[in-house]
C-alpha cells in the first residue's frame, strides 16, 4: 500500500490542474512576508527621518539591501499571484486577459524599478 499525503492526493485536481500548486505558492510567500515585512519596517523605520547620507549609508549595507530586495520581490510576486487569481474569478473574456497582462506587467515593472533603485543605492 502506498502512502499518499493530502497534498499528493489533491495535485492535478480542479479545472486548471494547478490549484494546489497556486495555493502552496501563496502560502509560502505569505509566511515569508510575515517574517520579511516586520524586519524591513524596523530597518526602514530606523532610517526614516535621517539625512540623505544616513539613509544611503543604511541601505548601502548588505543586510538591509538584501532584505529590502527580498521584501520587494516576494511582495510583488505575492501581489501578482493574488490579483491574477482574483481577476480569473471575477472577469471573463478579453477584459480578463487585458487585466492579467496589466497586473503582471505592473508587478514586474515595480519590482524591476525598485531593484534598480536599490542597486544604485547599494553599489
Amino acid at each position: 500500500m502506498r502512502y499518499l499525503t493530502d497534498r499528493k492526493r489533491a495535485e492535478g485536481k480542479g479545472a486548471s490542474h494547478t490549484g494546489t500548486e497556486h495555493h502552496w505558492h501563496m502560502t509560502v510567500s505569505a509566511v515569508a512576508l510575515a517574517f520579511l515585512v516586520p524586519t524591513f519596517l524596523i530597518i526602514f523605520g530606523g532610517a526614516l527621518g535621517g539625512t540623505r547620507e544616513e539613509v544611503l549609508a543604511t541601505f548601502a549595507r548588505p543586510f538591509p539591501a538584501i532584505l529590502t530586495g527580498l521584501t520587494l520581490l516576494v511582495g510583488m510576486m505575492h501581489f501578482k499571484n493574488g490579483a491574477k487569481m482574483m481577476i480569473e474569478d471575477y472577469w471573463q473574456g478579453t477584459m480578463r486577459k487585458a487585466l492579467i497582462m496589466l497586473v503582471v506587467g505592473l508587478s514586474w515593472t515595480i519590482a524591476a524599478t525598485g531593484l534598480y533603485a536599490l542597486a544604485r543605492i547599494a553599489l
